[in-house]
This record gives C-alpha cells, sequence and structure tokens, in this order.
C-alpha cells in the first residue's frame, strides 16, 4: 500500500491538536513534554505539507484559521478511531472510559433521562458525563456534543435519530376548575374554555394541541389567557392551581393524576403522541462508551409511554 502521509507523523497532528487546545505552542509543548520550537516545527511542516494556514498566530494569541477549525474536527474523529481500535485489541475496552458529552431539554432530561445515568456509571464506573440541560438547540457538532435528545425530527441529514419514544399526550385540569367551568365534552367545547398555552422556544409561536378525529390525527390552535415559556412544567402548575386546561405528556402528570390533583379530559380524542429522539452526528466514529449508552437508552426508555 503506497504512503499517503509520506514524512509526516501522526505525532505531528497530536500536536496540532494539543495546540489548538492549550491555545498556544507552549501549552502543547508542556503537555507533549517537549520544546515550543519543536511545536513550532511540527507545524510548519504540517502546514507546508497541506498548503493552508491553519494558525494565525500574534505575540499574545494563537488561533485557528477556518481551515484549521475543519481540519480540527477530523483530526480528533480520526484520532478517536484509532485510540478505540488499539483499546479493542488490547482488552482494555473490557473496561470503558471517558466523557459523555450530553443534550437533553429540561423536561424529558428531569423526567426520563437524568434518573437513569446512575445506574449506568454504576455499571461502567470509568464513564463520565458532562450533560448540558436545557431548551436550547445545541448545536451538535460544531459544539462537540456526542448525544442530543429532542422532541422533534432533526431537519439535519446529518444526523443519525434513534426513536426513544412516543410520549402520549394528555389535555387535564383540577377538579375545581371543572366544577367551575364544566367538563369540555367534544372538541369545539374549547373554545369556552381557558387553554394553557406552551410557546416554542426556537420559534415563539404556541404549540399545537394534537387530539383523534374520526380516526386521525388533528391539530387544533387553542386560545388563553396563560402562556408559558421555556419550562413545560410551568402549565402543569397552572392546571394544578385551577387555572385552566392543558395538553402535555402524561409521563409528567402520573402523578398528580393518580393523587386526583388533576383529571383527564377529552379522553375519547386522546390516543396522540410526540417522538423524543436520540441524535448523533452521522459521519462521527462513536467512541464505546457512546455506543454503549445508546444501547442503554434505548433498551430502557418505554417506546411508548402509555
Amino acid at each position: 500500500m503506497a504512503r499517503y502521509f509520506g514524512n509526516v507523523e501522526l505525532g505531528g497532528i497530536e500536536l496540532f491538536c494539543l495546540a489548538a487546545e492549550q491555545g498556544s505552542f507552549t501549552g502543547a509543548a508542556q503537555a507533549a513534554g517537549i520544546s515550543p520550537a519543536a511545536v513550532s516545527r511540527a507545524m510548519a511542516r504540517l502546514e507546508a505539507r497541506l498548503g493552508v494556514r491553519l494558525f494565525v498566530r500574534t505575540t499574545r494569541s494563537l488561533r485557528l484559521t477556518d481551515s484549521g477549525q475543519t481540519y480540527l474536527l477530523h483530526c480528533r474523529e480520526a484520532l478517536g478511531r484509532l485510540q478505540d481500535v488499539e483499546l479493542e485489541l488490547t482488552g482494555a475496552q473490557q473496561h470503558p472510559a471517558g466523557t459523555i458529552r450530553l443534550s437533553v431539554p429540561t423536561t424529558y432530561g428531569h423526567a426520563r433521562i437524568l434518573p437513569l445515568l446512575p445506574a449506568f456509571q454504576r455499571r461502567y464506573p470509568r464513564v463520565r458525563f458532562d450533560i448540558h440541560v436545557g431548551n436550547r438547540n445545541v448545536d451538535l457538532v460544531a459544539e462537540r456534543y456526542d448525544l442530543v435528545v429532542r422532541a422533534r425530527p432533526p431537519a439535519d441529514s446529518g444526523l443519525v435519530a434513534r426513536p426513544l419514544e412516543q410520549a402520549d399526550l394528555v389535555v387535564v385540569a383540577s377538579p375545581d376548575y371543572l366544577t367551575e367551568r364544566g367538563e369540555p365534552r367534544s372538541l369545539s367545547d374549547l373554545a369556552a374554555h381557558q387553554c394553557i398555552q406552551f410557546l416554542l422556544p426556537s420559534t415563539g409561536r404556541h404549540v399545537a394541541w394534537l387530539f383523534m378525529e374520526n380516526g386521525e390525527e388533528t391539530a387544533m390552535f387553542t386560545d388563553g389567557d396563560y402562556q408559558c415559556r421555556e419550562d413545560v412544567n410551568a402549565g402543569i402548575q397552572l392546571a394544578r392551581a385551577g387555572a385552566g386546561l392543558y395538553q402535555t405528556y402524561r409521563f409528567l402528570v402520573e402523578e398528580p393524576l393518580a393523587r386526583g390533583e388533576l383529571h383527564q379530559v377529552l379522553v375519547p380524542h386522546g390516543g396522540c403522541a410526540r417522538p423524543f429522539s436520540l441524535l448523533y452526528a452521522r459521519d462521527r466514529l462513536l467512541s464505546r462508551p457512546v455506543r454503549l449508552f445508546i444501547d442503554y437508552l434505548l433498551d430502557t426508555v418505554p417506546q411508548k409511554s402509555r
């Protein structure tokens, strides 16, 4: 097989990654146990071979060019693949180790994902988690997340979506509210009720309520004096306090329903659900801890929350 890399050693690529991470040749040199001059020479050889500038250097700072950013992304992936193969060949993967960077939406994260992490970590004690919990859609690639959970299918064809759960939707209200305003019996009755709204963080638009009608799923936009942003649980608390009707995920209201603090309405029009999926980059080789965690979630999260 012909040598593609010529005289450039993989060590030079490792030094490039170190320099990018440390933000200086001196920091990379200290991490690698060599002189800053040796790092500088290695980077000069690498740039000469590629024919592009990887760094913008000043007396005070070192930053990557756009080409450097692209090269860093692929170098990290390539070195990660080599490391995974070596660990697998030497048997070290019997004890997977590493950090999993995970982003989850607030509600689903608290209710579904976060409670599952300790059991996985007890099984693989050398695995660590770096977790973002929030409703901002992180950039999985640019922000270097291994996995993200989202409630809607991705528009990015560069992402792989593994279905986690079809989360059942219910409409609930407090007994006091229903005593005062009456229980809706049909979808047309919703116009006479306070319907608590949730606004999508990404667009600021009201979320449509989903119902089954004549055997088909239909989306309805309702109205009311309360609208909530960011936290789905805010609508649940308003409903418990008697503010109105609210459509939410069944798994979030199972306990107040069981205690009688909330009552499900429009049951004949139920049966709709929204999907939650686990996403990762299509062109990224996943580390063994990440692969194990994907399998764990797919085996542990219920496929249908009914």
